[in-house]
């Protein structure tokens, strides 16, 4: 089992969770984050509007799957989050000790599904 964190562009959202879907990956958490990376929150136009300061603007998705969804996961959020410039973004890969279903009592790889 792996913890999978995206951080991506919030305009590229919307691609990400329709390549997931593809994937039949459908199990997500996505929060609203601000943060900075290589481009130390240089001011940056997003949607015809600059935006400044030492924080920008990101969406975080947290996936929990089950080994042979790891690699579809993650062509999955790389195709979708990818536009070629500074800024697109970070996956990590983090191995997850456990899981349970709090409605059933499930543990494991059959509590993700």
């Amino acid at each position: 089992m792996k913890l999978i964190i995206a951080i991506i562009q919030p305009h590229k959202l919307e691609d990400v969770l329709h390549r997931l879907d593809s994937v039949e990956i459908h199990l997500r958490t996505v929060s609203n984050v601000l943060g900075c990376g290589r481009q130390k929150g240089r001011t940056e136009i997003y949607r015809g509007r600059k935006e400044a300061g030492s924080l920008l603007k990101k969406v975080r998705l947290e996936i929990a799957v089950n080994e042979p969804f790891v690699r579809p996961a993650l062509d999955a959020i790389t195709l979708g989050a990818r536009s070629g410039t500074i800024g697109d973004g970070k996956i990590f890969i983090l191995p997850m000790e456990g899981c349970v279903r709090i409605r059933t009592g499930e543990e494991g790889e059959v509590a993700i599904g």
